[in-house]
Formats: structure tokens, sequence, C-alpha cells
């Protein structure tokens, strides 16, 4: 409709934002690697991957999805980390009921750090293959509704709901004209992006699971 997908790649940055242990690597991972790893560790100060994702007019864009850390030791990190983002996806563990609770601290450290007023936000729980579930469906979707997001709920284990999650927020960001509009401005200039697209399609089609 307004793109033109053959001159750009265009570049958006997601955080995945909540508590240690929660599973934010662990969606990471499955979304761009299709893979899981149950002892994975915990993720020191930041980590980032790039997914290429083709949206509904064809366009590439590229997807920079950074991982933060929950512990409280690296949030002086955390300023620089939520610049220039264009969507947050709020993660909790369902089958633990204190990651759910401190939600409203990590929505308010956003708030403090963000410098988006656009950015787009969604809640998300993970860990839904627990069958040791202290945090219901329903409770999680009036805590969405009570902050006007979005309500997803995941498994990085099965792969239950990752993809679906990651493109509502493409999905998402390329209705929503004044982010599209800001991932332009970061777009690689037409003689890079080329180059960069093949290697990054080619490291999409090489990678595989974790060994």
């Amino acid at each position: 409709m307004h793109r033109n997908g053959n001159e750009l790649l265009i570049n958006f940055k997601l955080l995945l934002i909540g508590d240690s242990g929660v599973g934010k690597s662990s969606l990471l991972m499955r979304y761009t690697n299709d893979c899981f790893e149950s002892q994975l560790s915990a993720t020191i100060g930041v980590d980032f991957k790039v997914k290429l994702v083709t949206v509904p007019d064809g366009t590439k864009i590229k997807l920079s999805i950074w991982d933060t850390a929950g512990q409280e030791r690296f949030r002086t990190l955390t300023p620089n980390v939520y610049r220039g983002s264009h969507a947050a996806v709020f993660v909790f563990d369902v089958s633990n009921r204190e990651s759910f609770d401190h939600l409203t601290s990590w929505m308010e450290e956003l708030k403090t750090y963000s410098d988006n007023p656009n950015m787009i936000k969604l809640l998300v729980g993970n860990k839904i293959d627990n069958i040791s579930r202290e945090i219901s469906r329903e409770e999680g979707l009036r805590f969405a509704r009570l902050y006007s997001m979005p309500y997803a709920e995941t498994s990085a284990k099965t792969s239950e709901g990752v993809n679906q999650l990651f493109s509502d927020v493409v999905t998402r960001i390329y209705n929503h004209s004044e982010l599209w509009n800001q991932g332009k401005k970061r777009a690689i200039n037409n003689s890079s992006s080329r180059a960069h697209l093949t290697e990054l399609e080619d490291k999409q089609t090489r990678s595989g699971c974790c060994s």
C-alpha cells in the first residue's frame, strides 16, 4: 500500500522485558533458531539476535530483538538499551506469581527510559507447558486490558504461540505509519542494503537448532 520493498532494508528494534528466568532468552532462541535449551544461563547484560521478516506487501525488514537481563545488577544498562526501540514485549512466567507481580515495575522502567511515545507494547505469559500454573489466562487478560495491551501466551519449550507472537508484533509495526517511518529513517542505504540482506538470509538459511 505505501511501501516499496525493493529499495531499503528497514530496521526495527524489539525489546523482551521481564524478570530473570521467565524465558525471554528461550523465546528468542525458539523464534530465531527454532530450538530450545532447558538449561540456558541467565542473560548477562543484554543479548540480541536479528531475524529477517517479510511483511504483507513483500517488504523484507530486519527485526533486531533485544533480550534484556532481568537482574537488578544490570539495571545501569537499561537507559541505553531502551532508547530507539519500536516495540516491547513484557514477559512473565505463568507458573511464577512473583514474575507477574513485578510487571508494573518493568512497565514504569520502560516509561522512564523509552524515547518513543509510539512504541507498541504486548504482554506475554510464557511457560504454558508447565502444569503448575499460578496465573490464569483470564488474569493475564485482565492485566493486559488494564494497560491497553494485547495479550498472548506461549511455550518456548513446545514452540506454541511463539511465531504468532512475533508475527503479531511485526504486523502492528507494519500497520503503524509513524513507527514505519521511524524504521525507514534507520534504513541501510541502497548500495549496502542488498549485500547485507544476502548475508543475513544466508545466515538464517544455515542456522539450525542449538547443539
